[in-house]
């Protein structure tokens, strides 16, 4: 799809813009409303790893990010446009009201069911607390005995019943504070349960701000945007802000607050200067969800430390959800949004993505609740941290290690990017290798994802595959790094610079390789180094390894392929002095230059060791979609 009014063409600077965006966003879902408003269900027919009813709870829950600051527009607008907008029946926002009614009710044929241990319907409770807690008049039912008893007997099912031990556990908590902030709902009945979710959750925080998406162990190591903006820094200031009226919390409030001014200290780093961040982990499908940590900051009123003053966080904000209004491939053709991230795509998908999912990404509109004269919007906009001229701002530097997470965030003129070592899971996500286990993620770039068993379809981009040489099946690519060190490192130069070490084992057997990442320096900016050491026992069949650069795509800004060209062994020589798309290959390095950019790489073997190998550089044509 090329265009959806209202938001592809918005510039997204006020207030009044931001409405005019949700409005083009969730407009598109009422054709697919149920006769009562309690699902929806839109015009694809994709499936998810739970059952239709809650899929289609998805559809009706997640627009409440934005549904419940547009109902109260609509109440205390005075422009008569934003009110015609507003009450546009093609909109139809009176059908959360009653949706909510119906889908809590027993006896309703739309009622959404009861909830059972790890229930999807537990994650899309936040949202109808979030909704609750701020626009309350509107969503308790206060007029209806019957339908508030069916509201708070359906969301208190969220405490008797198992859940995973991760962020979910911060939907628990929310759900009470609704139960108590708008449904009156005693807190010393529902107090036990907030508290021994937040003791829970307490035993994720890693340092520096950062948690993990659950314990950091053997079973986990994920610290991603879950971590921040889709999960756990978010619903923490949700709570800073709705629990203050509750001084038993105050306490934890505060913890809560330090807590982000930790994290977002440096979480600015993973967005470019043009607002892309960088794909990392799992449900990369909730897109602008990323910026949602920065919607939070704001709506919560934290404070942050120089140099993050509240026109930066505005701009961090903005530029994340401009950079969106550019991806028209993200809807499908009557305005909703698809499974995917930059364009469609169910390769990258986890089973828990129905077609409403996507809908998550509406967290990042928060500050829709502040008023014109909040600071957020009266503030001038900033540029990104880095390109602030002030003394504070250049000593931030560009490469930086960030220890929780195990990354190195790179960002200067040439690419921004970062490397990392020491994130994996065992919970069977798909592609969980390519979203964990990667050298190096990059905002220009992205990810690949694999579709299938060869090397083409595994597409390796930043990542070390392994195999023997026995055919062409059978590759390992690198996952659950051990033995993560970090430190300084000089260089080719004389420029210092930080690296990342770890080892894997592609098998149980004893093949070893150790990694280092070295990251870019002033004298090569834009590159990285790697470094592999592979131990290998006397006896072992030989191997096939094969370290992949930076994932590109293969269209030229003439709507070619670089593949209806001829490989090239160097550039032509009017190359230095303009773009000249292709594909070079002089078997020592190769280069791939096309509407997406540069992307190369080079072995370096030969200049380091009396090399046994018999190595080549190549380009790997992966399959489409990956």
């Amino acid at each position: 799809m090329p265009y959806l009014s209202g938001f592809s063409e918005n510039p997204l600077r006020s207030r009044a813009d931001l409405i005019r965006a949700v409005i083009a966003l969730i407009k598109p879902l009422h054709p697919y409303k149920s006769s009562t408003g309690a699902r929806i269900k839109i015009a694809t027919s994709t499936g998810a790893g739970f059952s239709e009813t809650a899929a289609q709870l998805e559809g009706y829950s997640r627009p409440l990010w934005v549904v419940a600051p547009l109902l109260h527009f609509k109440i205390s607008a005075s422009d008569p446009a934003l009110r015609s907008l507003l009450s546009d029946e093609g909109l139809g926002l009176e059908d959360w009201i009653r949706g909510l009614k119906e889908g809590t009710d027993p006896k309703s044929p739309e009622y959404w069911g009861d909830v059972e241990a790890s229930d999807q319907r537990m994650v899309e409770m936040e949202t109808i607390a979030f909704a609750l807690l701020v626009s309350p008049f509107t969503f308790s039912f206060m007029s209806d005995p019957a339908a508030r008893a069916n509201l708070i007997n359906w969301l208190k099912q969220i405490n008797h019943h198992a859940m995973p031990q991760n962020n979910w556990l911060f939907f628990r908590v929310l759900v009470n504070l609704a139960l108590v902030l708008s449904l009156g709902v005693p807190l010393e009945e529902v107090k036990s349960h907030i508290d021994e979710a937040l003791d829970v959750l307490d035993r994720f925080y890693i340092s520096d701000g950062w948690s993990s998406d659950g314990p950091w162990g053997d079973v986990r190591k994920q610290a991603d945007y879950y971590s921040g903006s889709f999960a756990m820094q978010f619903a923490a200031l949700l709570f800073v802000k709705h629990a203050s009226s509750l001084p038993v919390y105050a306490s934890r409030i505060e913890k809560y607050k330090e807590q982000a001014k930790m994290f977002a200290a440096e979480y600015w780093r993973y967005f470019d200067i043009n607002g892309a961040a960088i794909p990392f982990g799992r449900s990369l499908t909730y897109r602008f969800a990323m910026g949602a940590f920065w919607a939070a900051v704001s709506y919560a009123d934290i404070e942050l430390p120089p140099p993050l003053d509240i026109g930066t966080v505005k701009g961090l904000l903005l530029r994340h959800l401009r950079w969106w209004t550019h991806r028209p491939h993200t809807f499908n053709s009557d305005g909703t949004q698809n499974i995917g991230y930059a364009y469609p795509n169910m390769y990258m998908a986890e089973d828990y993505n129905s077609p409403q999912s996507p809908y998550w990404s509406l967290k990042s509109f928060l500050p829709l609740l502040l008023e014109e004269d909040h600071t957020f919007w009266t503030a001038q906009e900033r540029p990104h941290p880095l390109t602030q001229d002030s003394p504070s701002m250049v000593s931030l530097g560009r490469v930086k290690l960030l220890w929780p997470p195990r990354h190195i965030l790179i960002s200067n003129e040439e690419h921004h990017f970062m490397l990392s070592s020491g994130q994996s899971t065992t919970r069977r996500f798909k592609a969980r290798e390519a979203k964990y286990g990667k050298f190096a993620y990059s905002s220009a770039f992205g990810l690949s994802v694999p579709c299938g068993a060869f090397l083409e379809q595994i597409a390796p981009d930043s990542t070390l595959a392994v195999k023997f040489d026995d055919g062409e099946e059978n590759w390992k690519v690198r996952y659950e790094p051990y033995d993560v060190e970090s430190g300084t490192v000089t260089v080719e130069g004389g420029d210092d610079t930080l690296f990342l070490r770890s080892k894997w084992r592609p098998w149980k057997e004893d093949v070893v390789i150790q990694t280092t990442l070295i990251a870019s320096t002033p004298h090569w900016p834009g590159w990285h180094l790697r470094v592999h050491r592979v131990s290998v026992p006397k006896g072992t069949d030989p191997l096939r390894l094969v370290d992949g650069g930076f994932a590109i795509s293969a269209q030229t800004t003439r709507d070619e392929s670089i593949f209806e060209q001829r490989v090239r062994t160097e550039l032509d020589a009017a190359g230095s002095n303009k773009v000249e798309e292709g594909w070079y290959n002089d078997g020592k390095g190769c280069l791939v230059i096309s509407s997406a950019g540069a992307s190369g790489v080079m072995d370096l073997t030969d200049d380091f060791v009396n090399s046994q190998g018999n190595g080549k550089s190549i380009i790997i044509r992966a399959d489409p979609n990956t």
